[in-house]
């Protein structure tokens, strides 16, 4: 399948990585409901996928049909039953995902924060930007260093 730049995408981050096992349960859950997804009645271009053991991404291209409030919340759904299945939390907007000798790490914000301000965190360190909105975006302006991302700004105070 061949996805538009412009396909939406949204990125759920795990508080931990997945073991092998449950990546395989949960790609074979997110395979099954990407292959009947549909808004109203129509079927959506969609697949998922997990990156780094940490990033569940659901893409859809929208020039088949486009996604609605319906089909959204359907998704949804799924994330938060993969969340209460497998003890992760998928929706905790405060977790910041980051390299480290390229291994993902994620930690809170508060603990980010201090890694910002003990320069263990620095502005050459690659960073997620989980508000990325299209596939594009995705592959260019997702995994970038902390200077050029929102991180930035939010602790610029300790930079």
């Amino acid at each position: 399948m061949s996805f538009s730049p412009q396909s939406r995408v949204w990125i759920y981050q795990s508080d931990r990585k997945f073991t092998s096992t449950e990546e395989t349960e949960i790609l074979n859950k997110l395979a099954a409901f990407t292959n009947q997804w549909k808004a109203h009645g129509n079927e959506l271009l969609a697949k998922a996928e997990i990156r780094y053991g940490f990033f569940i991404i659901l893409t859809v291209d929208e020039s088949q049909a486009g996604v609605t409030g319906c089909s959204i919340d359907s998704s949804v759904r799924l994330i938060k039953e993969i969340e209460q299945e497998y003890h992760v939390d998928l929706f905790n907007r405060f977790n910041i995902a980051y390299k480290v000798n390229e291994e993902v790490v994620v930690n809170s914000k508060e603990d980010f924060e201090t890694l910002v301000n003990i320069k263990q965190v620095t502005p050459e360190t690659i960073v997620f930007n989980n508000m990325v909105q299209n596939l594009a975006e995705l592959e260019s302006k997702w995994e970038v260093p902390f200077q050029n991302s929102w991180h930035s700004t939010v602790f610029a105070h300790l930079l």
